[in-house]
């Protein structure tokens, strides 16, 4: 059955295809995986030229170790920790820093959504300085929000549904103040020359998109509730 992790057997002959000259997708195939899984292993392990199987083996079980974030403590919920794992490399290889990937994940997979700055650096062992630039990037970009507990006098950050809706509206706004801005170069430029031409059809483009995804957000912003 594909998929589930590389073992270190499974690297030994990534190692042999790679000497024997076959592509990614051939040893993919052989090994029953995708392309990608295959590409990402080699990728991140030295490349083709320097993969090594071994040492392959170990710095993923060291990156296992670091990164995966405390089990929920939720009873019988097997699987988490390798759920959270997989979302956290996903988060990753869409931009998002891996810390901030990893507070969003335990904010994401806690009972309640709710989390202090002092429970997320007991529950990652992280310092509270790198919760706190994760919780400032993730609260800036409407990922989570903050509340205060007068009562404590402390932060509870909160990851609710709502905060898909807002992270969506806040990325779109960015992306059209992009968009406008490339519109008002290419009116400066003049939009008979090559680059007025190309930074108006982009900003068009891009602004376009971004409305059309706003009134989708909109328009199914009901199932979050």
């Amino acid at each position: 059955m594909p998929g589930g992790r590389l073992t270190q057997q499974d690297r030994t002959r990534i190692a042999a295809g790679l000497a024997d000259g076959l592509s990614y997708a051939e040893i993919a195939r052989r090994l029953d995986r995708s392309t990608s899984t295959i590409s990402r292993e080699i990728g991140r392990n030295g490349g083709p030229g320097g993969y090594l199987p071994q040492q392959a083996h170990r710095a993923t079980v060291r990156r296992a170790r670091r990164d995966a974030p405390a089990p929920a403590h939720t009873a019988g919920a097997p699987g988490v920790t390798v759920a959270a794992e997989e979302i956290i490399e996903l988060a990753v290889r869409s931009g998002l820093p891996r810390m901030t990937a990893r507070v969003h994940v335990d904010l994401l997979l806690s009972e309640d959504g709710r989390r202090t700055a002092a429970e997320l650096t007991s529950r990652l062992k992280v310092s509270p300085a790198s919760v706190s630039v994760a919780v400032n990037y993730l609260v800036r970009h409407g990922y989570v929000r903050r509340e205060r507990d007068p009562q404590r006098r402390r932060d509870i950050y909160v990851v609710d549904d709502d905060a898909w809706y807002h992270s969506i509206a806040i990325s779109s706004r960015q992306t059209l103040e992009s968009a406008r801005a490339a519109m008002t170069a290419a009116e400066t430029l003049g939009p008979t020359t090559p680059v007025g031409r190309r930074l108006a059809r982009g900003g068009t483009f891009l602004e376009r998109v971004v409305q059309d995804m706003l009134e989708s957000a909109d328009r199914w912003r009901g199932l979050l509730t």
